[in-house]
């Protein structure tokens, strides 16, 4: 096990990476690439409960930046335009645990190291070793372009134990490959508001 500076006890990481060059239809000029990278860390929380999740939330942010160096790592060079978070804690644990991991100094993390993004999707749950969880991919500008609605699942064999969390950074390369549901095209965001 290494310990990071921040104190967190990281046991592995774990990486996947999809590339799509068709889903039923033709094949396309520019494949989808899909990642996510995982990483299983000890929960200082596992098997009580506390007011206050501090020992998770701060050093969420250099977990961030290096769950998304590693995620860019495996897009090869190709500029992230989705992007989405997510944590699986140990059966010890609670929910809150993993929301703690990606929260806001998470997900701003994750905005500065991704081209000042205004939207991070997510999604937490409690869970046994080898569950997967679909990771949320958006739009990084804007929540309601529905070409970029999509997922990545990741799963860690043995992980994680009832005393750890999976954290987990995902990006995508483009939208799908076959869109064609209509409704917010990417040149037409302009609002600003993350949404549209």
């Amino acid at each position: 096990m290494t310990v990071t500076p921040d104190s967190l006890v990281v046991r592995k990481w774990v990486t996947v990476v999809e590339e799509i060059d068709h889903d039923g239809g033709p094949a396309v000029e520019e494949p989808l690439v899909k990642a996510a990278v995982g990483v299983v860390i000890a929960n200082p929380y596992a098997g009580r409960y506390t007011e206050t999740l501090e020992a998770l939330i701060e050093p969420s942010i250099p977990l961030a930046k290096e769950l998304v160096a590693r995620t860019r790592a495996a897009l090869g060079g190709r500029e992230p335009q989705s992007c989405g978070k997510a944590a699986i804690v140990g059966t010890a644990g609670d929910q809150d645990h993993g929301i703690a991991c990606i929260t806001t100094p998470f997900g701003d993390a994750m905005r500065e190291e991704i081209d000042g993004i205004t939207w991070v999707t997510s999604t937490a749950k409690v869970a046994a070793a080898g569950t997967s969880i679909d990771v949320p991919l958006a739009y990084k500008r804007a929540l309601f372009v529905r070409e970029y609605y999509d997922t990545i699942t990741l799963t860690v064999p043995d992980g994680p134990k009832p005393d750890e969390i999976v954290v987990v950074a995902a990006m995508a390369s483009r939208g799908r490959v076959h869109h064609r549901v209509g409704g917010l095209a990417r040149d037409e965001v302009s609002v600003g508001d993350g949404l549209r």
